[in-house]
């Protein structure tokens, strides 16, 4: 059997996702020879980790319980006294968590699972490939911020899965990857970046509220955390950028024209989610319900990828389907973690 130890970073909808997909897969992955020992999970604020990584994993009780937990948004240090875990906060969290890649990188590997939304996984993430870990990515920060570090994340990438960081569960990379390593030059791109505002528009186009669309897809775990992050166009862009890279641009943020579909003052800078959830998005409903009806009589909404080559020039290559939610997104990096398998002994 192939042991995979496993730290995942964020206890988010894709996170808690993630570890069930794990759970529930168990006779599966056996079948298979493989068996994913989740040695750590962590939260923004405190990592619980199992007391020798070498020779423990987590229970999927235990895993089951981290899930409950942090869906009632409890913090993990409310699993101290179960006595499966460690637990360590602040400056230790992530003194520890490297300490854990380098420990198991020179025994066994370790795959390092960012489900998180934040930028502040960059360090631990390039400091985890210095040490020859692999890492797996739903979390499009590192994979956009400055070039630095996407070089760094990049440097290994037999050992980098980020499938997930653009169409959810869809093969939009994989597929990309292939194209290019046959010679096969990409002329365009072409498509709906956003499962997100997909859904959302074409429920707005069906006559309901923008506001109440939002919250929805929100409840539903289609947005990221913070909505404004798919409103804002952040999200899409996001996804150019990966894609961009991927095709040999090294382009930042900055180069990339952003149209929010809120004003500055709706920010995050300015209201919480809560805020805008509750009184932001309902001052938004009439301008986004003007936008939707001009862009449609343009027939300007698209609802799918369309990907451009030599080979596929008269007949794009045409990738469709579910590019939002947790569970879809979860099932995308589960199926990275799984790519790595040839990497571990």
């Amino acid at each position: 059997m192939k042991k995979i130890p496993v730290l995942l970073l964020g206890c988010g909808g894709v996170g808690r996702h993630l570890l069930h997909h794990i759970v529930s897969c168990r006779s599966l992955h056996a079948n298979q020879g493989i068996r994913l020992r989740v040695v750590g999970v962590c939260d923004s604020k405190c990592l619980v980790v199992v007391p020798d990584v070498f020779s423990m994993e987590f229970s999927d009780n235990f895993l089951l319980e981290v899930c409950r937990v942090k869906s009632d948004s409890l913090s993990l240090l409310t699993l101290s006294g179960s006595g499966e875990c460690q637990v360590f906060t602040d400056s230790e969290l992530t003194k520890k968590i490297i300490d854990t890649a380098a420990l198991l990188n020179k025994s066994t590997g370790l795959v390092l699972v960012d489900c998180s939304a934040s930028s502040e996984t960059i360090g631990v993430l390039n400091r985890a490939v210095d040490l020859g870990c692999c890492v797996v990515l739903a979390n499009k920060k590192p994979v956009t911020s400055k070039m630095e570090d996407y070089d760094t994340l990049v440097s290994h990438p037999r050992r980098i899965r980020h499938e997930s960081t653009v169409g959810a569960g869809l093969p939009v990379i994989a597929s990309l990857n292939r194209i290019l390593s046959s010679g096969d030059p990409v002329h365009r791109i072409i498509g709906s970046l956003s499962g997100t505002l997909g859904y959302v528009m074409s429920q707005v186009e069906d006559g309901k509220p923008f506001s109440q669309v939002v919250k929805s897809a929100k409840t539903l775990g289609y947005t990221e955390p913070d909505p404004r992050d798919d409103l804002s166009g952040m999200d899409v862009a996001r996804k150019a950028l990966i894609l961009a890279r991927l095709l040999g641009s090294r382009l930042n943020m900055d180069s990339i024209k952003i149209e929010s579909l809120y004003p500055g003052e709706m920010g995050p800078d300015v209201m919480s989610v809560e805020e805008f959830l509750e009184n932001g998005v309902l001052l938004l409903d009439k301008d986004i319900q003007e936008r939707v009806h001009k862009a449609s009589l343009k027939g300007n909404v698209l609802r799918y990828l369309e990907i451009y080559s030599r080979c596929y020039s008269e007949q794009p290559l045409v990738i469709q389907g579910a590019g939002a939610g947790n569970d879809t997104t979860a099932a995308g990096v589960l199926a990275d973690i799984l790519d790595l398998q040839d990497l571990f002994p």
